[in-house]
């Protein structure tokens, strides 16, 4: 599980590195993004794999807005955390990696749509 300070540190990090305002806007929203991929019913994780797991993360930080400004960025960045912890790397050429984020932002690209381009732009 990645924790609010990890997540605020790689949100500084993002911060610093490509500009914009840093802090969080609402901590309900960093702490249920956070914990959603981690989240069971009845003793079942909701999110079994870890391309559920990373898309779970991604999408709560990129939809939901927790920070005051580069939630994209670092939504993507947790996303991929998630990924790297089980040995996985996105493969994609940038142009599709931005639209990729650029599409869960806008809300055209589905969680089960997420799933998928894990699955189909990662390597171990």
């Amino acid at each position: 599980m990645i924790s609010i300070d990890q997540a605020m540190r790689v949100h500084t990090i993002a911060i610093k590195k490509f500009g914009g305002a840093d802090g969080v806007r609402d901590t309900g929203a960093l702490e249920s993004g956070l914990e959603r991929p981690f989240q069971t019913f009845d003793g079942t994780d909701l999110y079994p794999t870890v391309f559920e797991k990373a898309a779970a993360i991604g999408e709560s930080i990129i939809m939901n807005l927790p920070f005051v400004d580069g939630n994209k960025r670092t939504g993507y960045l947790l996303l991929e955390a998630i990924l790297r912890n089980e040995i996985y790397k996105i493969s994609s050429p940038d142009n599709d990696l931005y639209n990729f984020v650029i599409n869960i932002s806008t809300g055209s690209l589905s969680f089960d749509g997420i799933v998928e381009w894990l699955k189909a732009n990662t390597k171990v």
